[in-house]
């Protein structure tokens, strides 16, 4: 997969997110996205070649790895992150539509967008207010939904955290009940319990950006935004 990508997009998000937004990028790219491809996928490798069982009868290996790993740890790993990382891809459309919107008002007031005003207008930073609010928080909620899903998927599929050392199959072809074993069970359990620690802490993140956004939009009054905004301005 090409993180490269996904890290552009979430780094144009990042220019208009909160401070805590900014964190919780980091800790995707450093502790999520880095770990799974420089480290785990390392240490899974070819999963299903080390996982042996203790039966020469064809099929009966096949079979009780499909149902004790229905899907790869690697895989379920990567489809998270793809989901979690979706929902900022509504901000980075709301964020290139209201860069189209300023460039209509140069138009409407018959200016033209010069290469200075375009580039002005493409490295403005919005204020987390009016319509983005809603589409940032919204964001935000469904972030924390994915992660909580995925985690509750996880933990129903594998039965647990932790890497079995043995495990007994009585899944037919097997003849009768086998005993199978995983390769590097305890490396696997650790790095398994750290990528969890860590989507626990996108999850805290996630919910204190949130309870932040509800918070200062409580105690702040809602500005509009004007044809006038093309300035830089302090973030939120």
């Amino acid at each position: 997969m090409d993180w490269g990508t996904l890290q552009a997009i979430l780094g144009g998000v990042n220019k208009h997110s909160t401070s805590i937004g900014k964190i919780w990028l980091t800790v995707m790219f450093i502790f999520r996205v880095m770990i799974l491809v420089v480290a785990a996928e390392e240490v899974w490798g070819d999963e299903q070649n080390d996982f042996v069982c203790n039966t020469l009868q064809p099929g009966c290996k096949n079979v009780c790895y499909d149902h004790f790993f229905p899907i790869s740890h690697i895989r379920l790993w990567a489809l998270q992150l793809i989901f979690v990382s979706t929902p900022a891809l509504l901000v980075a459309m709301h964020v290139a539509y209201r860069r189209h919107e300023k460039k209509k008002q140069f138009r409407k007031r018959g200016q033209t967008c010069e290469y200075k005003d375009i580039e002005e207008i493409k490295s403005q930073r919005f204020h987390i207010q009016g319509p983005l609010w809603w589409t940032y928080t919204s964001s935000i909620f469904f972030r924390m939904i994915f992660e909580a899903l995925f985690m509750y998927a996880f933990y129903f599929m594998y039965d647990g955290f932790r890497m079995p050392r043995l495990m007994k199959c009585n899944v037919s072809p097997c003849p009768n009940t086998v005993d199978c074993f995983v390769s590097r069970p305890t490396e696997k359990t650790v790095f398994t319990i750290f990528m969890i620690a860590v989507s626990g802490i996108c999850i805290l993140l996630n919910m204190s950006e949130f309870c932040y956004l509800v918070i200062k939009s409580k105690t702040e009054p809602v500005i509009a935004s004007c044809p006038a905004e093309l300035r830089h301005s302090p973030g939120t």
